[in-house]
C-alpha cells in the first residue's frame, strides 16, 4: 500500500530529517513508529499525506508517486487518508455531530457549504462513526463538555466518517491519562481489525506500542534502525532505537518493564 524508496527529507537549513528510507507497509497493518523527539517520526508520517514534501527518492501510495500530484489531485488523494493529531483539532463551541460532519465539507456543493446543509446520508454516516467509537450518546453535546479522551474519539469518528483507506495518527494519546489512553488505543485496534484499515502511529509510549501494534518501526537520527514484529522487540532493540537515552515525559523510563508487559 505504501512504499518508501530511498526517501530523503532535507530542510532548507541543511538538516536531514530522513535519510534513505526504504520501507513497505501493507494494507491492514497496524504500525507504531517509535524513537526520541527529533528522530524523524512525525516527518516520516507527514510525508505520507504530503504535509511534508520529500526532497529525494520516491514515495508510492497505492502505486501512485505522490510527489507527481498537483492541485486538485493532491486534495483528492488526501481524502483517502485520515489524520489524527494530539491536539484533536475540534471546534469546541459546537456539537459533536457537527464536528464529525465537517469531514464532508470539502466535497459539498458551494451552496450547501454556505448554508451548512448536510444530507441525510451524511448525517447517518456521522452517527455510525460515533457509534463505532462508542460515543453515539454524545452526538448532540457540545465538544467543550467532553473529556480529553472523548474529544479524541470525536476526532477519530470524524476521520472514519470520510471513509479513508488508512489512518495516520501523530501522538494521539500523548495528552491523555493512562486509563483513557488505553481506551483510545482500543478504538484504534478495533477499527484496524474490523475494517482491515491500515493504522500508522507515532507514539512515545513504548509499552502501548508493544501492546497494540503488530509492527514496530524504530527511528534514530532520521534512519530506520529497527523494523519488525512488536513481539520481537527486546531491551537491546530499544537501547539501539533510543541510543541509551531516557526522554523526559515519555514512557521510556523502564525498558525492562515495557518489554515484559
Amino acid at each position: 500500500m505504501i512504499a518508501f524508496k530511498q526517501v530523503q527529507k532535507q530542510y532548507p537549513n541543511g538538516y536531514s530529517a530522513l535519510k534513505n528510507i526504504n520501507l513497505q507497509i501493507q494494507q491492514g497493518e497496524y504500525v507504531a513508529i517509535i524513537g526520541l523527539s527529533g528522530a524523524g517520526k512525525s516527518t516520516l508520517l507527514r510525508c505520507i499525506n504530503r504535509m511534508h514534501e520529500i526532497t529525494g527518492g520516491t514515495l508510492l501510495v497505492d502505486e501512485v508517486d505522490i510527489n507527481t500530484l498537483k492541485g486538485k489531485s493532491v486534495r483528492q488523494f488526501r481524502r483517502n487518508i485520515g489524520m489524527i493529531f494530539q491536539s484533536f483539532n475540534l471546534v469546541t463551541r459546537i456539537s459533536v455531530i457537527k464536528n464529525v460532519l465537517v469531514s464532508f465539507v470539502p466535497e459539498m456543493p458551494f451552496w450547501r457549504k454556505l448554508l451548512g446543509i448536510f444530507t441525510e446520508q451524511q448525517k447517518k454516516q456521522a452517527l455510525m462513526a460515533l457509534d463505532r467509537v462508542g460515543i453515539l450518546d454524545k452526538a448532540y453535546v457540545r465538544v467543550d463538555q467532553l473529556s480529553g479522551g472523548q474529544q479524541q474519539r470525536v476526532a477519530l469518528a470524524r476521520t472514519l466518517a470520510q471513509n479513508p483507506k488508512l489512518i495516520l495518527a501523530d501522538e494521539p494519546v500523548a495528552s491523555l491519562d493512562p486509563v483513557t489512553a488505553h481506551q483510545v488505543m482500543d478504538d484504534f485496534r478495533r477499527i484496524n481489525k474490523e475494517l482491515n484499515m491500515t493504522v500508522i502511529m507515532n507514539i512515545h509510549h513504548v509499552e502501548l506500542a508493544l501492546e497494540y501494534a503488530n509492527r514496530v518501526i524504530g527511528i534514530r537520527a532520521g534512519e530506520i534502525v529497527y523494523d519488525g514484529a512488536a513481539k520481537d522487540v527486546t531491551e537491546a532493540v530499544l537501547r539501539q532505537i533510543y541510543n541509551g537515552q531516557v526522554e523526559e515525559g515519555s514512557s521510556v523510563v523502564d525498558v525492562r518493564q515495557a518489554v515484559t508487559n
